[in-house]
């Protein structure tokens, strides 16, 4: 298979919908790449409170050097390059554009209704979720779909701690997570968009009570960036990137599986799933190697993206290359 880089490739979809929004008098979208990633960028951080100093470091922590490092010594990737190599389709497809456009993004305040099939609905402000948890320090790699990956020291909260105050019913089995929808904050959410937003995403519910399972609220101890999903979004680090959804607003417990975005978009690219699998590759490239941003050459994909000691027991029994 020809390797690709991943800022060349264009999801099918949107070759598919290229005439029919041409009708519609939709701009070309020239050579611009497409494709699904999680991850977001730089922004304005004056006046923003910072996230509560962490209480304890989460499988990795800083060298003598106070360089940050993933449990196999990889150090943690920059402040500055996870803020500005990014995907956020909300303001652009553009990764390195993203930071600008962000800049000004109004972050606070901000509300997340929590509801569903639970017993105790509740709507927290981000300062509460600040407060009430306690916010630890998770040096995770992130691996994205295109085939690149990142270290990234996050601060949040394990997403089962706010599940147990909201009281999962006994038929709940998936968590659906919902994004921001302001098309006068996010460009590519006005008229004629490709994208059925608002951005969506899920997971069953033992992979969202999963102690990996992130709330992230800052980097680098630092309140998150605009570019990177401010003031809340989502770290599932076994997962392909774009599982990690950004600026939430609403969680939701259902019975049944969610519709999420990139799925409904391209269900034969982008499963509901979308474990890291190195032995599942994209319709359309491999999944085998990743270029380390920071890095020159490629390095071998880690099943479950170096999580299979933790995460692995949640899929016994089920076929990985079918259930993707």
């Amino acid at each position: 298979m020809q390797k690709i880089r991943s800022s060349e490739i264009t999801p099918e979809h949107v070759y598919l919908s290229r005439r029919r929004f041409m009708r519609l008098g939709a701009l070309a979208l020239g050579s611009t790449a497409l494709t699904a990633c999680g991850g977001q960028l730089g922004e304005t951080l004056a006046g923003r409170p910072a996230p509560a100093a962490p209480t304890k470091p989460a499988d990795a922590a800083a060298d003598t050097l106070g360089i940050r490092r993933d449990e196999f010594g990889d150090p943690a990737n920059s402040f500055e390059t996870i803020s500005t190599y990014n995907n956020y389709y909300e303001f652009t497809e553009d990764k390195e554009g993203v930071a600008k456009l962000a800049a000004n993004f109004k972050a606070e305040p901000w509300k997340v209704t929590v509801g569903g099939l639970v017993s105790n609905p509740r709507t927290y402000d981000i300062d509460d979720l600040r407060r009430k948890f306690d916010q630890e320090e998770r040096i995770y790699r992130l691996r994205c779909v295109e085939g690149w990956s990142m270290v990234i020291p996050w601060i949040g909260f394990p997403l089962h701690k706010l599940l147990a105050e909201v009281q999962p019913k006994a038929e709940a089995k998936y968590v659906r997570f919902e994004s921001l929808l302001d098309p006068n904050q996010y460009p590519n959410q006005r008229p004629l968009s490709l994208y059925p937003w608002p951005y969506t995403e899920g997971l069953r519910l033992d992979e969202a009570m999963h102690d990996l399972t992130l709330m992230v609220t800052g980097l680098y101890g630092k309140p998150l960036p605009n570019s990177n999903g401010a003031p809340l979004r989502l770290a599932v680090p076994w997962k392909y990137g774009f599982k990690s959804i950004k600026a939430i607003v609403k969680i939701e417990l259902t019975a049944e599986q969610p519709k999420t975005l990139w799925n409904t978009l391209a269900p034969h690219e982008y499963g509901f799933y979308s474990n890291v699998n190195p032995q599942r590759p994209h319709p359309r490239w491999s999944q085998a190697t990743e270029r380390r941003i920071g890095e020159s050459g490629r390095r071998p994909t880690l099943m479950f993206n170096g999580y299979a000691d933790r995460v692995a027991g949640l899929y016994a029994g089920m076929d990985l290359q079918a259930n993707y």
